[in-house]
């Protein structure tokens, strides 16, 4: 079983046009922080998950999933 977390920060990042910085200063995190989330290399805490869909006014399941996400216009 795998565990790891698959997330739609950068998409959500994008989308928004917040950089990585600008949305790690807003989480109190390093910026390098916010890229090893958005490739996989490091999950979250509950509270960061949290920390971060509310940031971006969404449910935390639109951010964050055990499932990789479909792909866009599949």
């Amino acid at each position: 079983m795998s565990e790891t977390i698959h997330n739609r920060i950068a998409m959500l990042r994008a989308e928004r046009k917040v950089s990585r910085r600008e949305l790690a200063d807003a989480l109190g995190v390093h910026y390098q922080t916010v890229g090893y989330l958005e490739r996989g290399e490091y999950s979250p805490s509950l509270y960061l998950a949290l920390r971060i869909a509310e940031y971006f006014e969404v449910p935390v399941e639109v951010v964050f999933s055990t499932k990789p996400f479909p792909r866009l216009g599949a």
